[in-house]
């Protein structure tokens, strides 16, 4: 069925929200003293309004994200976190409105907390004292300024002091607090630290999220809790000493929906809280609570229909059958423009706010493409309708004509070279050959395959009859498949290699079928096959003799004139014909093949899960291997490279998205540029957003039961919410809550904002400091940090003065001195201990993550060389990635040298794909032993070289044999986890911490058309021996042990149980 739409004629009805509406997403509610006045974030500023409603009144204009408002003890004044300066700072204002002053100054993040009686305004951030933890650092600044300071030796979040001063309560655990339906070990409980005692108290022990903490009084805390499905607001008492009294009192009882935040004023009387789409205010005197009715007199912060005209931002292209036009896309449009470099012209032909993308030449003047505007993707058709006119440069007048009208979504059109059939994707797996006609009519329809996965990388032969493409199978390895067209007989797997095999493309004279290939060495490389038997049989010098031959025959026919030939493909022992053309380091990419077939064309060192780094360049390489050139320079980055469809020009995107072309004549570039004029509806297009991200977690969630929920109920519940959110970050937000009812891991939607920011950059030193008077004193030095370094030294003690000349007072903030100082001298006085001075020349760094981590490691090294008197070794596993799993080889013979057993710990590591290579070297079993010439005077002495193996040479990876134990923790995650798992189940040893996370699912990646990116858990894992589904099943420790908050000036009692445990087995 074909219908028709004028894309220039259609109208959105969309309704603005008058000043008397009360559909508004309001955020982050806080609430004064008396509970009178009421704050809160909206279109990302801090508001005010009367407690019963009415009138709100503005108190922030800033193009930034304002939010998290906390009103000061008496409510005279009100702080809030912003990114004004790139990350969030916190900023003080009066309460009745006034010019806002910045309290931090850090490239950290800085979290608010509460704002104190004595004026203290807590917050949570990541300075110099987290090294490997997950959860921030707790900090205070005064409301008046001056440099902040640490408050525990705990790491935590959303930290509120007692009115009495005396207890800090904050929150621990790292599962987000979308997910309210998630019980187990990385869940938020509630701490108390007692400033007098120093003691660490939970008071809250639910397997659930309890969290956001908030004090009545100095012996009752309030609190949010998931423990009855939804968040609810709870109350819990607290004794003189911090200890909890009874069990926790529900003041709430919500069904439907969380309450999402909350906060209660400063006389305890009075709680506001968000839910759904409104607050409410709920006096604590036994009354329900009420929705309150703001009224806002509202005006646009950004203008909701945006004219932008962009000359770059390319992230795909098609080349027309004659080579003078490109298709391409920007930000889900299509435009046409003309290849020529004096001709930049580019004209919108969709002009739609859904996204329109994938775009094939039908003919030269008719282009096929996928659309979501009818709420899933279609094929559509594009034309000029002026008879007269039908190139798309010269015409004024367009139509999109839908061609597919079934209830499965269409994508991924491919236009035969002959023009006649369609190749395309129908719903996840099926690929659909189809006659179409110049009027776009499909029919005659095949179903290729009906796969579980989509096929990739779809091409045609160049006599039409063929198609190959690439397939993954249920082992996560992805085969080339060639097939008849028109399904005359089934798809025949080309490749049949455990290695990654993809990126098929035919050479146009029919003689080759190029692909990418990591079989050697795990690299991708460029490899080839001959498709006819006689071609593979001819020698060097056939190919040398008729290399002398073509120019005589192409004089004769003519250089343009060439006939498309039938392709024959001879399988029989096709797999033997395979040629490796490229053998570097790194991976290849982005394969393309002249026209004649004797030359490929190929990106070098595209990204690789390894570590090898180098620029990434066009080369082009003869397909026996030799005569490789460089084609681009200076780390160009081509991507999207292809041969256009005369064989004279490789096109490419370059970095920023735009576009060049390559004579190949003359390997001459130039950049083909172009102005794409396009209107952004903003409503519109976060209408788009939402039902994209619905739909490809519908499409993709590993779990076709979505974990027991109704995802399109849930999308029903969300998609309101989500309309009205006023704000990039609050639109985001509903987005991940929504995800969030599907309790599960791998989740959540991130992206750009799109309002630019000015971005400060803080130089680091490498000292934690503490306020004083005058100065601020050094209470620590990271080792190999600027200043751990000879000539800029600072000691423990050492009291800096000044920077740059400027006093450092009460009221002087020291990290304000180093804004964008990185890699740039800076100045110190410093007074040492005895009272002498000296200035200090150093330069600043602008990133110590690497100490940071390395001073952790070395720590709990010392650590078990002095509980096991040196006969243990102790290796952290940072991340399971190549550079840490290269770190682990290399750790093994330092570490491992000379020790009878060896600690692996996986604590704090966030994942990634390494456990298997790592078991490898865990498992392997010694068969023989090996006595070298030299070794020995004499063979009878063999009982002294039984453990001796030639591990080395004989192994890819070196081996572990002696014993070993691991560590995990509730911040070991998804791979670190399977690791967990698979080392107790098969018996390599034991487990000491507390279990895992549960966070266990393969994730992949989608860009939502304003570059946003949603995370895809596609594929289950389940144990083996246990038949548990990983994800919300954590590994389980042999020993569990809880380490005290304060652990990092404590001890730690995991590290400890593991030496103690190891040390019994490898006596």
């Amino acid at each position: 069925m074909i219908k028709r739409v004028l894309t220039f004629l259609f109208v959105i009805f969309w309704v603005t929200i008058s000043a008397a509406s009360e559909n508004y997403l309001l955020r982050y509610p806080a609430i004064n003293n008396d509970g009178s006045k009421i704050a809160f974030s909206y279109q990302g500023d801090i508001w005010t309004v009367d407690s019963k409603g009415g009138n709100a009144l503005r108190l922030t204009v800033h193009e930034a994200y304002d939010a998290m408002p906390r009103f000061s003890y008496d409510g005279k004044k009100i702080a809030f976190q912003s990114d004004r300066y790139g990350n969030n700072d916190i900023f003080v204002m009066p309460s009745e409105g006034g010019l806002p002053i910045r309290l931090t100054y850090h490239s950290a993040n800085d979290g608010i907390g509460n704002y104190c009686k004595t004026g203290e305004i807590l917050f949570t951030t990541a300075r110099n004292y987290r090294e490997i933890e997950w959860n921030p650092e707790i900090y205070a600044v005064n409301e008046n300024g001056g440099t902040p300071y640490r408050l525990t030796d705990a790491f935590g979040t959303n930290p509120e002091k007692s009115p009495n001063g005396r207890f800090i309560a904050y929150g621990e655990g790292i599962a987000p607090t979308v997910r309210n339906d998630y019980r187990g070990s990385a869940n938020k409980d509630i701490y108390l630290f007692d400033t007098k005692t120093g003691k660490y108290i939970q008071i809250t022990k639910f397997a659930g999220n309890d969290f956001l903490p908030r004090w009545a009084n100095d012996n009752t805390i309030y609190f949010l809790s998931s423990e009855k499905e939804y968040y609810n607001i709870f109350k819990l008492s607290i004794d003189n000493e911090g200890n909890s009294v009874g069990t926790p009192i529900q003041i709430t009882n919500y069904t439907d929906d969380n309450i999402r935040y909350f906060d209660l004023s400063s006389d305890g009387k009075t709680i506001v809280f968000e839910k759904g789409i409104g607050l409410y205010l709920l006096s604590l005197n036994g009354s329900n609570a009420k929705k309150i009715e703001v009224k806002i007199s509202e005006d646009y912060k950004t203008a909701p229909i945006q004219y932008k005209t962009l000359t770059n931002g390319i992230n795909e292209y098609n080349v027309s059958p004659n080579g003078k036009y490109t298709a391409f896309v920007i930000r889900g449009e299509i435009f046409v423009s003309q290849n020529d470099k004096d001709k930049n012209k580019a004209v919108n032909i969709t002009n739609h706010p859904f996204r329109d993308t994938n775009p094939a030449w039908l003919n030269d003047t008719t282009i096929i493409f996928v659309s979501d505007r009818n709420g899933k993707r279609d094929l559509y058709l594009a034309r000029s309708t002026d008879l007269k006119q039908p190139n798309f440069l010269k015409s004024l007048k367009f139509e999109n004509i839908k061609l597919t009208d079934s209830k499965d979504e269409e994508f991924a059109p491919v236009i035969s070279p002959d023009g006649k059939k369609i190749a395309f994707v129908r719903n996840r797996g099926s690929l659909i050959t189809a006659d179409i006609n110049k009027s776009g009519k499909i029919t005659n329809e095949k179903e290729l395959i009906k796969n579980w996965s989509s096929p990739n990388g779809v091409t045609w032969s160049p006599d039409s009859k063929w198609l190959a493409y690439s397939l993954e199978n249920l082992e996560a390895n992805e085969e080339i498949y060639i097939q008849p067209a028109d399904n005359s007989a089934k798809p025949f797997n080309l490749t049949m290699h455990p290695s990654q095999d993809y990126n098929p493309v035919f050479s146009l004279d029919g003689s080759k079928l190029g692909f990418i290939s990591s079989r050697n060495n795990d690299n991708s490389d460029i490899w080839f096959v001959w498709l006819k038997q006689k071609d593979w049989e001819k020698t060097k010098q056939d190919w040398d003799e008729a290399e002398d031959e073509s120019p005589k025959k192409e004089s004769k026919k003519g250089k343009d004139s060439v006939k498309t030939e039938p392709v024959v493909i001879d399988f029989e022992n096709i797999r033997d014909r395979f040629v490796q053309v490229t053998a570097l380091p790194g991976n290849e990419s982005d394969l393309a093949i002249s026209k004649d077939g004797k030359t490929f064309y190929y990106v070098t060192n595209r990204n690789s899960r390894y570590t090898y780094k180098a620029d990434q360049d066009l080369y082009s390489v003869k397909w026996d291997g030799k005569d490789i050139k460089q084609l681009t320079s200076n780390n160009a980055r081509p991507s999207g490279v292809s041969l256009d469809p005369t064989g004279k020009y490789l096109f490419m995107i370059k970095q920023r998205g735009s576009l060049s072309k390559l004579d190949l004549s003359s390997s001459k570039e130039e950049a083909l540029p172009f102005s794409a004029e396009m209107k952004i509806d903003v409503v519109a297009e976060k209408k788009q957003m939402f039902d994209e991200a619905w739909r490809v977690i519908n499409q993709t969630f590993y779990d076709p039961k979505f974990h027991g929920n109704n995802w399109k109920e849930l999308r029903e519940k969300y998609e309101p919410i989500a309309l009205i959110a006023s704000t990039d970050e609050d639109f985001r937000d509903v987005i991940n809550m929504m995800m969030g009812e599907l309790n599960a891991s791998h989740m959540g939607i991130y992206g750009p904002n799109s309002i630019d920011l000015q971005r400060e950059n803080t130089g680091l030193l490498g000292v934690e400091i503490t306020p004083l008077k005058n100065g601020v004193k050094v209470e620590y030095v990271i080792p190999q940090s600027p200043a751990d370094k000879t000539e800029s030294k600072l000691q423990k003690g050492d009291i800096i003065t000044s920077v740059n000349g400027v006093e450092i007072d009460e009221n002087a903030n020291f990290y304000s001195l180093f804004t964008n100082t990185a890699d740039k001298q800076v100045y110190l006085n410093v007074k040492n201990e005895k009272g002498e001075n000296r200035e200090v020349v150093i330069r600043p760094t602008n990133s110590l993550r690497d100490l940071l981590y390395k001073d952790w490691v070395t720590s709990r090294q010392k650590l078990v060389e002095k509980y096991s008197n040196g006969k243990l070794g102790y290796i952290h596993i940072q991340g399971m990635d190549w550079q840490s799993f290269e770190r682990f080889e290399s750790e093994l013979s330092e570490q491992g040298e000379g020790k009878d057993g060896l600690i692996i710990d996986v604590r704090y590591n966030g994942g990634g794909w390494t456990t298997d290579f790592l078991l490898n070297i865990l498992t392997v079993k010694q068969h023989a032993y090996t006595i070298p010439r030299g070794a020995t005077d004499d063979l009878k002495n063999k009982d002294d070289f039984k453990d001796v193996y030639a591990y080395s040479e004989r192994l890819p990876f070196p081996a572990w044999t002696k014993p070993t134990i691991t560590m995990c923790n509730s911040c070991s995650y998804s791979n670190a986890e399977i690791f967990s798992h698979a080392y107790k189940t098969l018996n390599l040893g034991k487990l000491v911490g507390t279990p895992t996370f549960g966070a266990v699912i393969s994730t992949g990646a989608y860009t939502l058309i304003d570059g946003s990116l949603i995370r895809t858990p596609g594929r289950a894992w389940f144990s083996k021996s246990t038949d548990k589904n990983m994800e919300n099943n954590a590994a389980i420790p042999d020993f569990i042990v809880d380490n005290p908050q304060d652990y990092r000036v404590k001890e730690d009692l995991q590290l400890k149980k593991a030496v103690e445990e190891l040390l019994k087995e490898a006596k």
